[in-house]
This record gives C-alpha cells, sequence and structure tokens, in this order.
C-alpha cells in the first residue's frame, strides 16, 4: 500500500548515539595501518574548524579530504565492517529515535535517512533498518576512488529541506502531512519543511525554538 505519511530522520545524534562520520574515521584510519594519534590529529583540526566558526558545510567537505586516492570499494569493504562491529559492541542506536523509527514502519510510513554523512557509512545503516531511502553528501568518486571532493554540496542545512521538498514531490505527499526528526540547529530548515517535527537530545537553544514551535522532544542518547 502506498504510504501517505513519510517520517525524515537526521542519523548522527538523532538515530545514533555517537557521529557515524567521526567514529568510521577511526576505523578506516586504524585499518590503513595509521596510529592512534593520526585520527586525534585530524579530528582536532576539523573542530578547531568548527571552534573558529567555520560554516558545518565547510567542515563535512574537509572531512572528506581524509579519503582522497582511497579505493571506493575499499571504503565500502571498511565500513560494513565497521558497522558490524559497532552492532557487536551495543549502543550503537538511540533507542528513543529508534523506537519512534519502528512505530513509523508499523503504521505504513515511509522512512527517509537524510544527513550530512555518506553512502559507505550509511548504506548498512540503512540496510539494517530497512528504510526507504537515503539522501546524504555524495563524495566524488572517479575510477573507483575518492577525489576528496565532493559531487554536490553536503547534505546540510537548507540542503535537507530541499531534500524533504524532493521526496515529498515524488510520493505526491503533502510535507504537511509528514514529519522530521533532528538534534542539530543546522536540522532546522528540515524540521521546519514538515507539518510537525521531533527535537532529539539538543541543546538548549533547539530545544527552546521546539517549545516555542510545538515541537515534540525525545530525550538524546545517555551521555
Amino acid at each position: 500500500m502506498r504510504p501517505t505519511r513519510i517520517a525524515f530522520f537526521d542519523v548522527d545524534g538523532t538515530l545514533t548515539a555517537d557521529t557515524t562520520l567521526f567514529r568510521f574515521l577511526r576505523h578506516y584510519l586504524t585499518a590503513q595501518g595509521h596510529a592512534p594519534q593520526v585520527y586525534e590529529e585530524r579530528r582536532r583540526h576539523l573542530k578547531a574548524m568548527t571552534g573558529i566558526g567555520v560554516p558545518r558545510e565547510e567542515t563535512n567537505r574537509a572531512y572528506f579530504e581524509n579519503f582522497r586516492g582511497s579505493s571506493a570499494a575499499t571504503v565500502s569493504r571498511l565500513a560494513e565492517e565497521w558497522f558490524a562491529a559497532e552492532l557487536r559492541a551495543g549502543g550503537f542506536f538511540n533507542e528513543h529515535a529508534l523506537a519512534a523509527l519502528r512505530r513509523h514502519q508499523s503504521d505504513g510510513d515511509a522512512v527517509v535517512l537524510v544527513s550530512g554523512s555518506f553512502p559507505a557509512c550509511l548504506d548498512p545503516i540503512a540496510a539494517h533498518l530497512g528504510t526507504d531511502e537515503t539522501w546524504c553528501t555524495p563524495p566524488q568518486i572517479t575510477r573507483g576512488r575518492y577525489t576528496g571532493r565532493l559531487t554536490r554540496p553536503p547534505m546540510i542545512g537548507r540542503a535537507k529541506a530541499e531534500a524533504v521538498r524532493m521526496v515529498t514531490g515524488a510520493y505526491r505527499i503533502p510535507p504537511g502531512h509528514c514529519v522530521a526528526y533532528g538534534d542539530h540547529i543546522s536540522d532546522v530548515p528540515m524540521l521546519s519543511a514538515t507539518g510537525s517535527a521531533v527535537v532529539v537530545g539538543g541543546d538548549e537553544a533547539l530545544r527552546d525554538l521546539a517549545r516555542a514551535r510545538s515541537w515534540l522532544l525525545l530525550p538524546g542518547p545517555p551521555p
């Protein structure tokens, strides 16, 4: 039966207890034979960019420079291994958001992941969850290798609202009949693009906005 509602879920910090981009980067660098300090240095560099006010879209672009020259097949294989290890370790998903996702599936809603992460990380998650579509950041791959660049802007901020518009148009479902879930201020365009919204965890400013707009609140993952 054709769905009459779509639930849009951010992934990092919403569905997952941590950031898939960083968790996978640690696994990837270790598998490539790098010492733990290499990961720490690269993460510090990205966090420093955020600290001086570099827009999240630009730090996202900088993240993908870590894969410049890497085999796409190798990255995908390592991502499958990484996700399997995360599942074995437990605590990967935010159970509150996961329960909401399962309720939407039980109700027959379409579930769409909308994330600044990338296909290698998200494909095993989507397969495990049985979601319907994934809209994410697309790294450029040429002759089977990552170039370190993107083929279009990161799936962050206004890009997420545009994804909502595209998906609801394709399904012929009014955005006002849909719901979005997010945890970060950059998710506000997506949260505002649907008829109802849920803030998962989030900082106090975002939760204040949710209260002002009568959006629902869900707990974030445990600290």
